[in-house]
């Protein structure tokens, strides 16, 4: 694998690591369309959430809460909801399909839909599929195929980020990864969320807390802060 692989892992008491790591939640089925956005609209917020491992097509469980609480905060705006289309299994080099995917349909939103405002989030696998995704460059040691960062001026298109339980520097250096580092254009309308104890994403050792975001309230923090970027 390449230093770029977002999920590399190295022996069988790292792949245990991994399983736990994007451990599922609960989750619905793939999103249908939604209502409040007629065919070929555009809608006036466009959510992109990429789900964590194990979770079917669509954008899984923490994105489904993510979703029905910010659309109760954003009045009679409609609502247009993408989930990254990526494997999402444990097989974790596959996660390079998602920040392809995240970022096509991002900048294509952002070209076709001008005035639509996007919301970017993630969880676990997801949130690091959506870390790269806003990065400012290509880490270290990229193979010659990994996605290239995104035009800036997309970013003007881009209202928040919010990222659930995104792997730490240091579970990312553990593992032979590099670090997601969030892109200075995105930086201050990001807001990353870490459950108390969560080894994903701290020092932590309690692997509950990484698959209770949508009990602890931080799903709810996340879209109070979506709600007021969009203003």
């Amino acid at each position: 694998m390449s230093a770029f692989n977002i999920c590399r892992f190295v022996g069988a008491p790292m792949v245990t690591t991994w399983a736990l790591l994007f451990a599922p939640v609960p989750a619905a089925s793939a999103d249908p369309p939604d209502p409040t956005v007629s065919d070929g609209a555009c809608p006036d917020v466009e959510v992109v959430f990429a789900r964590g491992t194990g979770e079917p097509p669509g954008v899984g469980g923490i994105g489904e809460d993510f979703i029905d609480a910010l659309r109760s905060k954003i009045g009679e705006k409609s609502m247009g909801v993408y989930g990254v289309d990526y494997p999402a299994t444990t097989d974790f080099p596959t996660a390079m399909a998602g920040i392809y995917d995240a970022g096509t349909h991002v900048e294509q939103t952002a070209a076709n839909c001008p005035q639509s405002k996007l919301v970017l989030g993630g969880f676990s696998q997801g949130a690091a599929v959506m870390g790269f995704v806003t990065a400012a460059a290509i880490p270290d040691g990229a193979p010659l195929d990994a996605p290239r960062p995104m035009p800036p001026e997309v970013a003007d298109h881009v209202a928040a980020v919010t990222l659930f339980g995104m792997p730490s520097v240091a579970f990312m250096h553990s593992i032979g990864a590099p670090p997601i580092v969030i892109g200075p254009l995105y930086a201050e309308k990001t807001i990353q969320l870490c459950a108390p104890g969560d080894p994903v994403c701290s020092s932590g050792g309690n692997w509950a807390a990484h698959n209770g975001y949508a009990d602890d309230g931080m799903v709810e923090q996340a879209a109070v802060f979506a709600a007021g970027r969009l203003g």
